[in-house]
């Protein structure tokens, strides 16, 4: 911004106010969304009046109707007038998204953000200043177990597992169709969560077989949570830091590497290598900087959540190279999605 600063910015500072008000706009969000109101909204299927929602949410006319009027001044909510009253509806875009109902649903990425994410961020300066997580002052957890941490009850278990099926019903997709990945016949997706991601992967190349390997309590809850029928990917119970890792023709980390200091990375990488089969791989997805470390926004704001929540960091291409290649991977390749997270391919 500090390049491109007009008179009038420096007249009445427009920006920084809409960024000093960025968290306000994330809470209005956030609120609605664990109050229902999406999910009203989409259940009526005509407008309604605050004061209608207000009754069926259990709350305060004034309030709803000020949360929804700010709903409408951020374009997630449409509002008309008839007869004197006020009718609210939901846009398009927040009954895709935000209605627990769809399909597309961010409802569970949102629940985790406003609940565990936002308190974690209010100890972002001490994050800074000792440069660790504040998983103990935030929720009294020690930091040096961060999954202790993230799943220290079933509830808070599910309020992760839910942010990552979120994750990868957005760019699942992009990522499993970035590289052509029809050569590798046995995929075990490590860390697979609820195996959301390991089923666009199974969509994509569906003459490989896919395997999630997790904890035994995350094996337990997805299957319980997270059911598909005629499911095409296997959950297998295990910890890949201290148990057995599969062979596999291709092995992939989402959103894991990024966890971890280098050198548990290296170890991590280092035994994958060694269960590879020949002429197999590994994908890393990652959320990937700028070499300069100048941008994207998104990875440099999520580069401070690992460092307010984990023991990780994100880091530019190079930096995946580097490490991949000290691990014994070669013949590495960058995809930039264009989305949230892009990919890294790798072979052995």
């Amino acid at each position: 911004m500090a390049e491109h600063l007009s008179q009038s910015e420096l007249d009445y500072p427009f920006k920084l106010l809409e960024y000093f008000n960025g968290f306000r706009v994330s809470k209005v969000i956030f609120s609605a969304c664990e109050l229902g109101v999406f999910d009203l909204l989409l259940k009526a299927q005509e407008p309604i009046s605050a004061q209608h929602v207000a009754q069926e949410l259990s709350c305060s006319e004034d309030g709803m109707e000020r949360l929804m009027d700010a709903l409408v001044g951020i374009e997630i909510l449409e509002v008309e007038t008839k007869d004197g009253t006020a009718l609210y509806s939901s846009s398009d875009v927040a009954n895709l998204y935000l209605a627990k109902g769809s399909g597309k649903s961010l409802h569970d990425m949102i629940i985790y953000q406003s609940q565990t994410i936002y308190p974690l961020w209010n100890n972002m300066a001490d994050a800074v200043r000792e440069g660790k997580n504040q998983n103990e002052k935030t929720f009294g957890l020690p930091s040096e177990d961060i999954f202790k941490a993230l799943y220290r009850s079933e509830e808070e278990m599910l309020k992760f597992m839910g942010l990552m099926n979120s994750s990868w019903v957005l760019d699942g997709h992009d990522i499993v169709t970035a590289f052509n990945l029809s050569g590798f016949q046995k995929i075990v997706d490590l860390g697979g969560c609820t195996g959301a991601l390991a089923r666009e992967m199974a969509k994509a190349w569906p003459s490989s077989s896919v395997t999630v390997l997790d904890l035994p309590q995350v094996v337990e809850v997805a299957q319980k949570h997270f059911p598909q029928e005629d499911d095409a990917v296997e959950f297998q119970s295990g910890d890949f830091f201290s148990d057995e890792i599969p062979p596999a023709d291709l092995y992939i980390l989402a959103r894991i590497i990024h966890d971890w200091p280098e050198e548990k990375c290296v170890t991590l990488l280092k035994k994958i290598h060694d269960s590879c089969r020949p002429g197999g791989g590994v994908l890393l997805v990652e959320a990937l900087l700028f070499e300069n470390r100048r941008g994207p926004v998104t990875a440099q704001i999520f580069s401070l959540n690992m460092l307010v929540q984990t023991e990780g960091r994100e880091r530019p291409p190079s930096e995946y190279t580097r490490i991949l290649e000290k691990t014994g991977f070669h013949n590495v390749q960058v995809c930039r999605t264009g989305k949230c997270y892009d990919t890294i391919l790798a072979t052995r």
